[in-house]
């Protein structure tokens, strides 16, 4: 059970509202114990334990409800190795430092990508699922779009596009507005993904494109894992194939072409011995790395906003360097806005886009002396450990100086803060994604100010990527002489 789920007003365990029947029901359900597989007679470790929960749905349900208190509560109650069953398969989840550690370092050979049974239908061979050498040969290409040179020329591109649209958001005349702040983000970033990785306008297709995202995004956690008529898995084949159609209708004039953005990157980059990317392989780059840019950034900057609407003192600091920066559109100048940056990572410890890593054991091995069946799959609860009291302070209070350099809590542990992941796979867009995120936020303070009710609690949902169930709902008041 999850019964210490809510614990403090700036929690961001779980934020629901009131007690919802699904609650009670789910709260309810019997513990199923189990053991993952007995270790073979000559071994030394032990077998990992657990619960199954449901026929089929296993604890599935537990977590789309409750999301990182669901994880927390594994972990408390089995410890950092533990089994479950989701959706018919039996997995080891793993969570805290150290455990997370053996699977990322010690022993990471001993383990591949896992994301493959959620998401390889609808994100086939993005960077993210390709493994070892193949994995490796694919980043050191894609890497050529993020120097620190192209990140300036991205940031030139979008910091305008971001600068019209937010100050759009209430509409001339007005002096507030209420404003669905997700999907308007997310309509946003997108503008802002195409101008940079394709330079192109998404103008009136831009509601097709992020419906088919956002279905693709949503199918990997699909209950019923099979095409039929309303179901998720059903409309996430059918967004594969919108973007699908729409990449592939582009790449003749991008291979042609000699434009600087990503997208012609891709289709007329080699590697050192003259290899060049297929057309299939540049369509699946592009569909993933426009998810990844634009989905995370959009949850990312949703959680920042709800932060700052709740800690007015912080949305003050904020504003201060922001209008002092002086709309500056290079690195260098976001980079100056230090209480910006302790915002965001403090924003990420407490909703991370992505809350784990998912592997899967390629031999029989081991995690903390549990024994793990070759085949397994292995899910990385790593956001427990952003919530660990034995490495934050007060880990469910909502405090961006504990990011301070005369604190640094983050460096506690080297696993103990990794919203961008860690190791070979670490996020290749990390910093582009958090120079855009700066820039969202920066724009907005110094255009608006937003307070929001004290008893306001964003209700997060949990598939893949976390999203706020009632799309963010916030108050918009122009500043007088915003610029």
């Amino acid at each position: 059970m999850v019964a210490d789920a809510r614990v403090s007003e700036n929690s961001a365990l779980i934020d629901i509202p009131g007690e919802h029947v699904i609650d009670r029901v789910l709260r309810r359900i019997p513990e199923r114990p189990r053991v993952l597989a007995s270790p073979p007679p000559a071994s030394t470790a032990t077998a990992v334990h657990g619960d199954i929960g449901l026929p089929y749905l296993g604890r599935a349900l537990h977590y789309l409800r409750w999301g990182p208190a669901e994880m927390m509560e594994r972990h408390r109650r089995y410890g950092p190795v533990s089994m479950s069953r989701s959706l018919g398969v039996e997995r080891v989840l793993v969570t805290g430092p150290e455990a997370i550690d053996q699977v990322l370092g010690i022993r990471r050979r001993d383990f591949g990508q896992g994301w493959n049974y959620f998401i390889e239908p609808f994100f086939g061979r993005g960077l993210l699922l390709l493994e070892f050498d193949e994995h490796m040969f694919h980043r050191r290409i894609m890497q050529q779009a993020f120097t620190r040179d192209h990140l300036e020329s991205h940031l030139r591109a979008f910091a305008p596009v971001a600068r019209s649209a937010i100050t759009q958001w209430v509409p001339s005349g007005d002096r507030s507005a209420t404003v669905p702040l997700y999907p308007t983000i997310k309509d946003l970033t997108l503008e802002i993904a195409g101008e940079t990785f394709m330079a192109v306008d998404v103008g009136s297709r831009r509601r097709e494109l992020t419906d088919a995202f956002i279905a693709c995004t949503h199918a990997g956690l699909a209950t019923i894992r099979h095409s039929v008529p309303g179901g998720r898995w059903r409309a996430g084949l059918r967004g594969r194939k919108v973007l699908e159609r729409y990449f592939t209708d582009m790449l003749p004039e991008k291979r042609r072409g000699d434009d600087s953005d990503f997208f012609s990157g891709l289709c007329h980059a080699r590697s050192e011995d003259g290899a060049v990317f297929s057309d299939a392989d540049v369509v699946n780059h592009m569909i993933f790395l426009i998810m990844a840019a634009h989905d995370t950034t959009t949850t990312t900057a949703t959680a920042v906003a709800y932060y700052l609407g709740k800690h007015p003192e912080w949305q003050e600091r904020v504003r201060a360097e922001a209008l002092a920066a002086d709309a500056e559109t290079s690195i260098a100048g976001l980079d100056r806005m230090t209480d910006l940056d302790l915002v965001i990572k403090e924003s990420l410890r407490l909703m991370p886009p992505v809350p784990g890593f998912v592997r899967r054991a390629v031999r029989d091995t081991e995690i903390l002396g549990h024994y793990i069946p070759a085949g397994t799959p292995v899910d990385l609860a790593y956001q427990v450990n952003h919530l660990l009291p034995e490495l934050w302070t007060r880990p469910e209070i909502f405090d961006p100086e504990r990011f301070a350099p005369h604190r640094r809590e983050d460096k506690s542990h080297r696993l103990a803060w990794v919203p961008f992941g860690a190791g070979a796979h670490k996020c290749i867009g990390m910093h582009f994604g958090t120079l855009e995120v700066k820039t969202l936020l920066a724009e907005m303070v110094r255009a608006y100010e937003w307070r929001l009710p004290a008893d306001y609690r964003m209700p997060w949902g949990f598939t893949t990527i976390p999203f706020p169930r009632d799309d963010a709902p916030v108050t918009l008041r122009r500043r007088i002489n915003a610029p």
